[in-house]
């Protein structure tokens, strides 16, 4: 997996040692890391595996909390992992 990551062009750290973080946001950038993971690969296919996997690689989930049996707000999990991402590096002054 690492040749593919070099050759993919993205620079990304695992998200692990990140303890101090809330689970959710633990949660939110292990998502992240796995939806890079799965870009690498779907560009090291071949083109006509590529064009389907990369169909099927378009992300539209929907999350919610839920809280003493209660559901809270939906919330789309691409821009959720977006946010934290920037919270993140902006908590860590852009390291």
């Amino acid at each position: 997996m690492s040749a593919a990551w070099k050759a993919s062009g993205i620079t990304y750290a695992a998200p692990y040692p990140l303890l101090a973080l809330s689970s959710l946001a633990r949660e939110l950038l292990y998502n992240r890391y796995l939806a890079i993971a799965a870009r690498v690969v779907r560009r090291s296919l071949k083109d006509d595996k590529r064009l389907a996997a990369e169909r099927r690689g378009e992300m539209d989930l929907r999350f919610a909390r839920w809280d003493n049996g209660k559901q809270g707000e939906n919330k789309n999990l691409a821009e959720a992992n977006e946010k934290a991402f920037a919270e993140h590096v902006k908590a860590d002054g852009g390291a």
